[in-house]
């Protein structure tokens, strides 16, 4: 049923972005173009009622800060996440991580409390000193960013109200960043940061769902930080003169996702990036833009001679592992390399199947230009409070 599903998917995607031809995919292209402006009617509905105040944010006395994006999916937003979740705990902030867990195995809740959803905990992924669930249960993304962060609280639940309520009354954090948090209003934030794909900037310009596009560009007015990501080094010119049509003010950081080293999937050694230089190897991912991780295994010299792509989140089996594995092997590739949020969605394997090394590639996110608005951006959150002078105790 979920591989079913998955095809699905997968057909819609490829209608979406007009990989498939022919009569059906057109009629469906139509009947989705149709659907979209039902949908940015709705969405336009909701933001109009937020901003004349129908529908009532919530504050919860803390720092709130929004990291996400007008597009679904595929614009690298987890590392950054991660390096600012770093830079403020670092600054002395208490942070904590608030994601929905997107495609994370729904609780089972049996009839009683099937009404009282809101009664119940959200999901512990870290709490700050241990990972307590596993990526299945916690999502791929909020898994991730648990192993990678310590001292950072993570939780899930699709009520960040809810959760952000929680991590302030049990961890006493001062500091909540919302995974993926552009359109989720309920609770407000103080700053939002907006990411950009360089490669596609605005997916294929269609709204939902017949696009990419979650709600219009001109919503990037909303911003208070922009971040350009997956640069190549050349001029955003015409990018930025689009970005500032609909946003003079906000700050834009243009920044790359720089590859680190090498790290074996199930032993955890780890191999410098040379090691892939004139290697053939097998590439695997399921991600929502293949192309953008099988060019970087490209630009750092390797031979991709097998690549084997899934759809956005995909759960591995043993069975395609070992089927994977087994046509590295016919073809005498060195190893396979795939991504960490991959990794984290592998089975365990026998040794004895590990006959081509699985590597992941470890990137971090580099600042290309905005160093300054960076500083400047963490700085003022990090600023101490201002220590009051001793007669104002006893005024």
């Amino acid at each position: 049923m979920g591989r079913r599903l998955e095809q699905l998917e997968e057909f819609g995607i490829d209608v979406v972005l007009e990989r498939r031809h022919g009569v059906r995919a057109s009629v469906l292209r139509g009947l989705l173009y149709g659907l979209s402006f039902v949908y940015d009617r709705v969405v336009q509905l909701r933001l109009y009622l937020y901003r004349k105040r129908v529908f009532r944010e919530r504050t919860l006395g803390c720092l709130v800060i929004s990291i996400g994006n007008l597009t679904v999916g595929g614009t690298g937003k987890t590392p950054i996440v991660e390096k600012f979740a770093r830079a403020l705990q670092a600054g002395g902030r208490r942070v904590a991580i608030l994601s929905r867990g997107y495609k994370s195995v729904p609780r089972k809740r049996g009839w009683r409390t099937w009404f009282r959803a809101d009664a119940e905990p959200p999901r512990i992924v870290s709490d700050g000193k241990s990972l307590l669930l596993d990526s299945l249960t916690a999502g791929d993304e909020p898994y991730m960013l648990a192993h990678n962060l310590k001292d950072v609280i993570v939780l899930v639940d699709k009520d960040r109200v809810k959760s952000g309520r929680f991590a302030i009354d049990k961890w006493q954090v001062d500091t909540l960043l919302l995974d993926d948090g552009f359109q989720y209003l309920h609770l407000k934030h103080r700053l939002d940061m907006v990411l950009v794909d360089r490669q596609a900037p605005f997916g294929n310009e269609f709204l939902l769902p017949r696009g990419t596009l979650r709600e219009r560009p001109r919503n990037l007015r909303r911003a208070s930080y922009i971040f350009i990501t997956k640069n190549t080094g050349d001029a955003n010119f015409e990018l930025m003169r689009r970005i500032r049509r609909y946003n003079r003010t906000a700050e834009v950081i243009e920044c790359a996702h720089k590859p680190l080293y090498l790290q074996n999937v199930f032993t955890g050694e780890q191999l410098p990036l040379e090691a892939l230089r004139d290697a053939f190897i097998g590439s695997l991912c399921a991600i929502a833009a293949p192309e953008s991780f099988e060019g970087a295994l490209t630009k750092l010299g390797a031979h991709v001679d097998l690549a084997k792509r899934y759809i956005d989140h995909h759960y591995y089996t043993e069975v395609e592992l070992i089927s994977f594995i087994n046509r590295c092997i016919r073809r005498d590739l060195a190893m396979i390399v795939t991504t960490e949020k991959d990794s984290v969605r592998m089975p365990r394997l026998p040794d004895t199947d590990l006959k081509v090394p699985i590597y992941f590639l470890r990137v971090e996110i580099d600042i290309l230009s905005g160093h300054e608005s960076w500083e400047h951006c963490v700085g003022r959150i990090c600023k101490p409070k201002p220590v009051l002078p001793p007669e104002r105790f006893f005024a």
